[in-house]
């Protein structure tokens, strides 16, 4: 919510400065995110009439101007804008003026003639953040001489609210006052709403057939409107400084309306409905054009406003663009309704759209505000634009309406949250500021809550005013006293905190992604994956929840190459969804994904990519955490979005918990990834599944090592290899390790060789050559009987 500080004092001004204001409305829980100067700094600028325009002798796209700006002589002024005219009144910045940026206006020749000021643009003041070509017109009111910013009453602020979503009421300058004028005791004064006399006695007719999700509505023909006036300076200068641009006159008064009761309304013309209004759900295929210009097709639960013969628009998110306001309307239908949230909640974000008036509608507008707002908006109306209006129609359904909530908040209980009691009188008055009902009960209040407070239904809700509004840090800080055990340490366990240190130590970076994912990235990575569509999504490209870590990581990922971060280490911890709601898995797991140099640029460094085997190594520290990095395995598999031939099943203690691989160069060409990228998945169970530590004494006695080297089909995985070894080198193996891998001259296609190194120690004497020799040929010949190997001299 962004509005003007000079609006909100109209309509309650307390003894503070901006800062202190904004200080205060914030402790309150309505938190300033913003405050920003309405205008540029300039100084020197007045209100000037145009006195006559001439074409410039020597540059076509150049007037000669003379203007009068409130001093004695009329001052010769060169003017590149196409829109000058002899007659305007316009912003002048005389000579020695200063325009934001520190641009001092001096006496100038434009193509030899002579130009002493500068008639400006709105960009040019710090009005507009775009800018246009014209220069800025003002009202032929404007007084000439007058100093230009106090004409324009820039000195103000445009000040933002941060509102979390329980607090729809604030959605409004008339929420806003009443929340200012509660915090200081101070009068609030709101404007003029009273009912403006009929002055013709035509009902359009008014069907709501859907009275559970629109139990009021409330309409009023107005006839022979002049659409093509002008909107009043102080109504778009209102509307800028609240984010909103001016459009036309009716929807600049009904955005105006909605800005400061907080009640969004709609205009129709009436020339372009057939028949009257029906308030009802979408039928099968029907299909309507909005006022962006974008054609949809409507689902049954829609919650429509029609004619008696076509969908006009989407109820309370936005109209349909051929019963809109045009510049040849001239009888409107203005409608002010109250819609339950319920009908409105993810009906904008379903169809990809997001309003203001959805934005209200979704948190709750308040059920008694619709007549109101509509007396403001038609008053409003007759003067700016004229019109004759109808008597109200007014359509409402009490049965359907939303019921005030009634509390009762005990004087016990509210000590015993505040840590400290208050007088029953201050209780009172800060409920009753704030426009509660409260009569007193047995050892506590009885409390309603007013229509506008939808958040306001338990005990604790009251709790949080009364401590709001008294003030956070007039409350007593306390340490809570309480008898705490220790918790246990569970030894064999890896903590979530161990293994995200370790990622860190290894060069990554932890991101924090939605649970939530685009489905066409989702059916990239995992075409075969099952998990749940979200009723209600924040946007479309965040409709379904993640089945693996993987979507959100890549789309992270991209997010930094295309920021021109050629070396990205990402890791995540969190939940992933599989399954039907029904029987839906929750599995918390840990990812990772990296792409770009294996080391930080350095002078010393070689621009070396980082593969399969640094991630893998990365993957292996996680294991070592543990204890026991011999209950993990990796095999080679197959994933839909890893590369075949870069590709490993991770399995612990047999059983699967994850995968590792690189991207598959398909998946990447569909992404527009341009890198290869490598990642893992894992169990976070499995991770912190270790053992307990334990010491084993060291042999005295020398190690013997034997390398063998064996020439075996390219396709038999290594692993394989060392596990023959392993199980047939005998108790005292302490060491396998694997250090060459060759294919090339000397070894037959299709084959490779490996070369494993093997180590014994006996814990108490030395072995003998004849012992290790047997062990060797053992495993020379179990070699050579599972793969077909050959020893390779």
């Amino acid at each position: 919510m962004k509005f003007s500080e000079q609006w909100l004092r109209e309509w309650v001004s307390p003894q503070l400065d901006t800062q202190a204001l904004a200080d205060q409305v914030t402790m309150a829980g309505l938190e300033i995110d913003a405050i920003d100067p309405v205008a540029g700094a300039f100084d020197g600028v007045v209100v000037a009439e145009v006195l006559t325009r001439d074409p410039h002798p020597d540059a076509d796209k150049l007037s000669v101007c003379t203007v009068n700006d409130g001093s004695a002589d009329p001052v010769q002024v060169v003017c590149g804008a196409p829109n000058v005219a002899a007659g305007q009144k316009v912003p002048f910045a005389r000579v020695g003026g200063v325009l934001p940026g520190d641009f001092r206006i001096k006496k100038a020749k434009l193509r030899g003639v002579e130009s002493r000021g500068m008639i400006c643009a709105e960009s040019e003041l710090g009005l507009a953040e775009d800018a246009s070509p014209g220069i800025m017109v003002l009202s032929t009111s404007a007084p000439t001489g007058e100093n230009f910013r106090d004409y324009m009453a820039l000195d103000d602020n445009a000040i933002e609210v941060d509102l979390t979503p329980n607090r729809g009421d604030c959605l409004s300058l008339k929420g806003v006052a009443r929340e200012v004028g509660a915090l200081n005791r101070a009068a609030v004064t709101p404007p003029d709403t009273q009912p403006v006399a009929a002055s013709h006695d035509t009902l359009l007719p008014v069907d709501v057939e859907a009275e559970a999700l629109c139990p009021r509505y409330v309409g009023r023909l107005i006839r022979n409107v002049n659409v093509t006036a002008a909107t009043p300076l102080w109504m778009v200068e209102r509307l800028r400084r609240s984010g909103i641009r001016s459009i036309d006159p009716v929807v600049d008064i009904t955005n105006y309306v909605m800005l400061e009761l907080g009640q969004p309304l709609h205009a129709f013309d009436r020339d372009n409905l057939a028949g009257g209004i029906v308030v009802r759900q979408a039928r099968d295929g029907e299909q309507l054009t909005l006022l962006d210009g974008q054609t949809i097709t409507l689902r049954p639960e829609t919650l429509l406003i029609a004619d008696h013969d076509k969908p006009l628009a989407i109820a309370g998110v936005m109209g349909g663009e051929h019963s809109g306001v045009s510049s040849s309307t001239s009888s409107i239908f203005l409608e002010s309704a109250f819609f339950t949230p319920l009908a409105v909640a993810g009906q904008a974000r379903s169809y990809g759209l997001h309003t203001d008036a959805s934005h209200r509608f979704e948190r709750g507008v308040d059920p008694q505000l619709a007549a109101t707002a509509i007396e403001r908006a038609t008053s409003l109306l007759l003067e700016v634009c004229g019109g004759e209006p109808g008597p109200l129609v007014d359509r409402t359904s009490a049965a359907h309406l939303p019921e005030p909530s009634r509390m009762t908040l005990r004087a016990s209980r509210l000590e015993k949250v505040l840590g400290k009691a208050l007088e029953d009188h201050h209780v009172s008055d800060i409920l009753t500021r704030l426009g509660f009902a409260v009569s007193d009960a047995d050892h506590g209040w009885n409390v309603t809550a007013p229509s506008w407070r939808f958040d306001a239904t338990i005990e604790e809700d009251l709790i949080e005013e009364v401590a709001r509004i008294h003030g956070y840090n007039n409350l007593p800080v306390r340490r809570p006293a309480a008898r705490l055990g220790l918790r246990p340490d569970n030894e064999a366990g890896v903590t979530g905190s161990q293994l995200r240190r370790q990622m860190v130590a290894r060069g990554y970076q932890e991101a924090i992604t939605y649970s939530f994912v685009a489905p066409e990235l989702q059916d990239v990575l995992l075409p075969d994956a099952v998990s749940p569509t979200l009723a209600n999504p924040i946007s479309t490209d965040l409709s379904v929840m993640r089945a693996s870590l993987f979507p959100g990581l890549v789309r992270a990922l991209m997010h930094n190459l295309n920021r021109q971060q050629s070396r990205v280490r990402l890791f995540e911890t969190g939940l992933v969804f599989n399954g039907h709601l029904d029987h839906l898995t929750q599995t918390p797991m840990l990812g990772a994904m990296a792409c770009g140099a294996r080391h930080p640029e350095s002078w010393s460094g070689h621009p070396e990519t980082v593969d399969f085997y640094d991630v893998k190594g990365d993957l292996e520290s996680l294991f070592a955490l543990g204890g026991c990095p011999d209950d993990w395995r990796m095999e080679s598999a197959r994933h839909p979005s890893l590369h075949p031939g870069q590709c490993a099943r991770i399995l612990h203690r047999q059983r699967e918990v994850g995968w590792l691989g690189t991207l598959h160069p398909d998946v990447g060409r569909q992404l527009g990834l341009k890198v290869d990228a490598v990642g893992f998945e894992v169990s976070l169970e499995a991770l912190s599944d270790g053992g307990i530590p334990g010491f084993k004494p060291l042999s005295r006695y020398p190690e013997v090592r034997r390398d063998l080297a064996f020439i075996i089909d390219r396709d038999v995985p290594v692993q394989a290899l060392l596990d023959t070894a392993v199980a047939n080198a005998g108790e005292h193996l302490s060491d396998t390790r694997l250090f060459d891998v060759y294919a090339g001259q000397g070894v037959a296609d299709g084959h490779k060789s490996i070369a494993l190194g093997l180590t014994w120690q006996h814990p108490s004497r030395t072995l003998n050559d004849e012992e290790i020799n047997q062990l060797v040929a053992s495993i020379v010949e179990q070699m050579q009987h599972e793969f077909n190997a050959e020893l390779r001299g």
